[in-house]
């Protein structure tokens, strides 16, 4: 099945890009820019090249469900982006990170049905690294979240830093036994941090400063579920 993805950015030399792409569920995919407005359907670094991000006036929505989003630059996480399911959006927000755009730029979306129990974890460290953890839990289990481009763990991905900021998505609700979301757990396997997750069909995931933690190896975003 297939989920239309939209976005809206507002750039330094007040043009905004309108984007919506229909994106397979459960399937990483890329947003694209709006025919509507565009002669071509196209990445936004192709589109913005050289332009910055001053507004995100809608962050990337589906129309079912959504786990996380991100830019991405050479197959890295550049920068992490607020997401909402269409209808449900609380407000504008600036970036997490100011960056000029480059050609080789895209969007990248995670859409899913609105019933699949994705966990999507998005952080920023305090050496201003972005990263995103994800599972996908089944049954009443522990679940280990991975880095979606390195498929490491937690400490092995972010050893050394910390987490300045975070947010969670999940439709599991009253399921999720970890503080409500995720726990950062040390190598003793106890709870040293964490947040909460948020349903994007009934909320907007909302950015965290509160329950961060310094990372070290060994150490697990881990996620329990009831059932």
């Amino acid at each position: 099945m297939a989920a239309v993805v939209n976005a809206s950015f507002m750039l330094n030399t007040g043009e905004v890009v309108d984007m919506e792409t229909s994106l397979t569920e459960g399937t990483e995919g890329e947003l694209l820019t709006s025919t509507d407005y565009a002669v071509a359907a196209v990445s936004l670094g192709q589109f913005a090249d050289g332009k910055v991000i001053t507004q995100i006036t809608q962050p990337p929505s589906s129309d079912k469900g959504i786990s996380y989003a991100y830019v991405d630059r050479r197959g890295e996480i550049l920068c992490i982006l607020p997401v909402c399911v269409n209808g449900v959006q609380s407000e504008p927000v600036a970036p997490f990170k100011q960056f000029q755009l480059q050609a080789g730029d895209t969007v990248r979306v995670m859409a899913t049905s609105a019933t699949a129990r994705n966990f999507g974890l998005s952080v920023i460290t305090n050496t201003g690294v972005h990263a995103i953890f994800a599972a996908t839990p089944s049954g009443g289990a522990d679940n280990a979240l991975l880095h979606i481009k390195s498929g490491q763990g937690l400490g092995a991905s972010l050893t050394g830093q910390t987490i300045i900021g975070h947010y969670a998505t999940s439709v599991d609700g009253s399921k999720l036994e970890s503080g409500g979301g995720v726990y950062y757990l040390n190598d003793k396997g106890l709870p040293i941090g964490g947040v909460s997750a948020c349903n994007p069909q009934n909320l907007q995931p909302s950015y965290s400063r509160m329950g961060g933690a310094g990372i070290f190896l060994n150490f697990v975003a881990r996620v329990t579920t009831s059932s």
